[in-house]
């Protein structure tokens, strides 16, 4: 059996304190392997987004194990995480968060230059990204020039320009309308095609159900139940550089 390329094993997480404390996350086990793009799916506060920044390693749980190229997080220190997430983390978040002074090849090389990339390549590196979300001829626009779908297209670049293992997204179709939702979910999909990478949506629109490999339904901090897609699905391949 493949190793998981991130690997939750009953995670339980408590956020704030004293009266306020909650339990978003309830003994949460899952798994992502390379080759598929999972939906994680469920109401407002189902503990979704919480899941999402433990797998990433924004976020220690306070019991669990979690596993990332099968090394544990568990007792990790700060920074420890953070090299964890530039090695092998990319994410897409709902609101872009492009840099408005920097054009969109800057925006990439800006995040390549953080993860250690050596100069020389990140021209390289993050023109080839570009390329693979068909947006080459908008390397040097600004976000203010790039339409919605066009900006998110650039943070899907951006996330996948350092070779990331795991390519996690927070809503990222939410801000979008439906043509430019399905193209980025298209891309996304592509991208998972890749067996040297896997795709996690947290979203609660079902417009992007025809999109998944595996569909999760998380609940009050729980998953109730998952289901598989046997679909062929007809993208290219955007691989590894």
């Amino acid at each position: 059996m493949t190793m998981p390329l991130i690997e939750a094993a009953e995670v339980v997480k408590f956020l704030g304190s004293g009266a306020g404390r909650v339990e978003a996350l309830r003994g949460v086990s899952l798994s992502l392997a390379g080759g598929e793009l999972t939906l994680l799916m469920g109401p407002s506060g189902s503990g979704k987004t919480t899941l999402l920044s433990i797998l990433g390693c924004m976020l220690s749980p306070t019991s669990g194990t979690v596993r990332v190229l099968g090394q544990s997080t568990a007792g990790a220190r700060p920074e420890q995480l953070a090299e964890l997430r530039r090695r092998h983390v990319g994410f897409v978040f709902q609101s872009y968060h492009l840099f408005p002074a920097l054009t969109a090849e800057e925006n990439i090389r800006i995040a390549l230059d953080v993860c250690g990339e050596r100069p020389a390549s990140q021209r390289e590196k993050a023109d080839a990204a570009l390329t693979a979300v068909g947006l080459a001829h908008k390397a040097r626009a600004f976000p203010s020039e790039l339409s919605s779908g066009e900006q998110q297209r650039v943070a899907i670049a951006r996330a996948i320009a350092g070779n990331a293992s795991a390519i996690l997204a927070d809503e990222p179709t939410a801000a979008l309308d439906s043509a430019n939702g399905r193209a980025i979910m298209g891309l996304l999909s592509a991208i998972a095609k890749d067996r040297s990478r896997a795709v996690l949506v947290v979203t609660h629109d079902p417009r992007i159900l025809q999109f998944a490999d595996r569909i999760v339904r998380l609940e009050d901090g729980r998953i109730l139940d998952e289901e598989r897609s046997p679909r062929e699905r007809p993208f290219g391949v955007i691989g590894r550089r």
